[in-house]
């Protein structure tokens, strides 16, 4: 799984999670006590930070024709990725696209990439 967004570990469980001030927001696929429905498949409760023993935010990140991304979805055998080297011809010569002012994006084939591996902050 590819993950990029907040992680919270609360009662022994790692929960995609929401920061926001004083308060956590937790999220889980399944009914469970005390989440709230708020679409098919994801549930919410929200847990005051100081009962969540630790909060971070997870990145996936890998390399592809030998330069650095990091990986922000997956579908059909194909990984969304943004480029961080920070250099544009290079950017521009992998074909990628530019997202935002220096961000360029595009889509890589899963099996053309390496070195995948989870980063925490």
């Amino acid at each position: 799984m590819m993950r990029d967004g907040y992680v919270a570990r609360w009662q022994d469980r790692e929960y995609d999670a929401s920061p926001d001030g004083e308060q956590v927001r937790i999220y889980q696929p399944d009914p469970g006590d005390g989440f709230t429905e708020v679409r098919t498949g994801r549930y919410v409760r929200v847990v005051p930070v100081a009962e969540v023993d630790e909060v971070a935010y997870v990145r996936t990140t890998c390399s592809w024709k030998g330069e650095p991304f990091i990986v922000l979805a997956e579908h059909d055998g194909w990984l969304r990725v943004e480029y961080t080297g920070g250099r544009a011809p290079i950017a521009e010569s992998l074909g990628l696209e530019p997202f935002d002012f220096g961000v360029y994006q595009g889509w890589a084939p899963a099996n053309e990439v390496r070195d995948l591996r989870e980063q925490r902050a």
